[in-house]
C-alpha cells in the first residue's frame, strides 16, 4: 500500500458526502432501479452483459434484509420486462445471514425462485471470511435442491480456496473467480500479489479442468492475459469475463469487440455512501485505483 493510498483511505470519514459522491458515481449506476436500468440498457447497446447488484450488506434488523429481497424482486421484474442481458448479485449479509441464517436461507430461496421463473441467473458474492463457510453451504442446499439458475464467487486471496473448488466439484459450479478485497489475516489468505496472482491461475486451471463455467472478473492485465491463454480454445458459451462499471472501461470495450462475453457489474441504491467508503477503506489498492481515474478524468491526455 502506497503512502497516499494510506493518506486517502485514514480521511475517507471525514471526506464529505458530496465528494464521495463525485469520487463513486463513475462506479455506481445511482440511487434508483430506472438508473440501474438504463446503464444495463447502454451496456447491452455495446455488446456487454450486466449483473446488477442491490446495494447495502450487513443489515442488523429482520425488516432491512426483507427490504432488500423486495429490491431484488423488483431488480428482476424489471430486468425481465426491459428484455436486458443481465442477472443479479447478492449478498448474502444483505439478506440478514449475519442475524439470522434461517431467514437469510428463506429470502435468497424466494429470489433464486423468482429468478428461475424468469430465466435469471443468481449469482451468490463472496463476502469476508467469517461468511464463506455458510455462503458455500447455502450455495450447496440450493444446487442440491434442484436450483441450476444460481452460482458462486471464490476468491484467489484466500488459501483455502483450491479446498473449496475440489469440494464443490461434483455439482460443477458457475463460479465467478476474483482477487477478493477484504482485508484477512495472512494465516488464512495470501498477503503479497504475487502469491494471489498466482492462486487465481491455479483456481482458474482447476476450474476449467473440471468443466466449470469459469466468470473471470480482474482488471489485472497480467491476470487477462493468462486468463485469454486459457480460453483461446475452448467456446464462448464456456467462460465470461467481468469487470466493475467505470473502470478500464475501454479495456472492456476492446475485449467485447473480439468477441469474448464481457460482464460489467452494476450496483444501484440509496446506500451509495456507506458502500463507497467500506470499499475504499477495505481495499487501500482499490482506494488508489479510483483516485487515479478520477484524476484521469479531470486531466484528459494524462498517462
Amino acid at each position: 500500500m502506497g503512502v497516499a493510498d494510506r493518506a486517502l483511505v485514514r480521511l475517507l470519514p471525514a471526506v464529505p458526502r458530496a465528494v464521495v459522491q463525485r469520487l463513486s458515481a463513475p462506479y455506481i449506476a445511482g440511487p434508483t432501479l430506472g438508473d440501474a436500468r438504463r446503464r444495463v440498457a447502454d451496456l447491452n447497446s455495446a455488446g456487454m452483459l450486466a449483473t446488477v447488484d442491490v446495494l447495502g450488506e450487513e443489515v442488523r434488523r429482520a425488516a432491512e434484509a426483507e427490504a432488500v429481497a423486495s429490491m431484488y424482486h423488483a431488480a428482476l421484474d424489471a430486468i425481465a420486462g426491459d428484455r436486458l442481458n443481465a442477472n443479479v448479485s447478492v449478498k448474502l449479509t444483505a439478506l440478514g445471514l449475519e442475524i439470522d441464517l434461517d431467514l437469510c436461507r428463506s429470502l435468497l430461496a424466494t429470489v433464486v425462485a423468482d429468478a428461475a421463473a424468469r430465466g435469471i441467473f443468481v449469482r451468490i458474492d463472496m463476502e469476508h471470511s467469517g461468511c464463506t463457510d455458510d455462503t458455500l453451504r447455502i450455495y450447496r442446499e440450493l444446487r442440491d435442491a434442484g436450483r441450476e439458475n444460481v452460482g458462486i464467487v471464490l476468491q484467489s486471496c484466500l488459501r483455502r480456496t483450491l479446498a473449496d473448488v475440489g469440494d464443490l466439484a461434483d455439482l460443477r459450479p458457475s463460479v465467478r473467480l476474483c482477487k477478493g478485497i477484504y482485508v484477512e489475516p495472512s494465516a488464512i489468505a495470501y498477503q503479497g500479489r504475487e502469491a494471489i496472482r498466482d492462486n487465481f491461475v491455479q483456481i482458474l486451471d482447476a476450474l476449467l479442468e473440471l468443466g466449470c463455467y469459469a466468470a473471470v472478473a480482474t482488471h489485472d492485465e497480467w491476470l487477462l492475459e493468462r486468463t485469454l491463454e486459457r480460453v483461446g480454445g475452448l467456446g464462448r458459451d464456456a467462460y465470461e469475463l467481468q469487470m466493475l462499471l467505470g473502470v478500464h472501461e475501454q479495456r472492456a470495450a476492446e475485449l467485447a469487440a473480439a468477441g469474448h462475453r464481457l460482464r460489467v457489474y452494476v450496483p444501484y441504491g440509496d446506500r451509495w455512501y456507506e458502500y463507497s467508503l467500506r470499499r475504499l477503506q477495505e481495499n487501500p489498492a482499490l482506494a488508489g485505483m479510483l483516485a487515479k481515474a478520477a484524476v484521469l478524468r479531470v486531466v484528459p491526455g494524462r498517462p
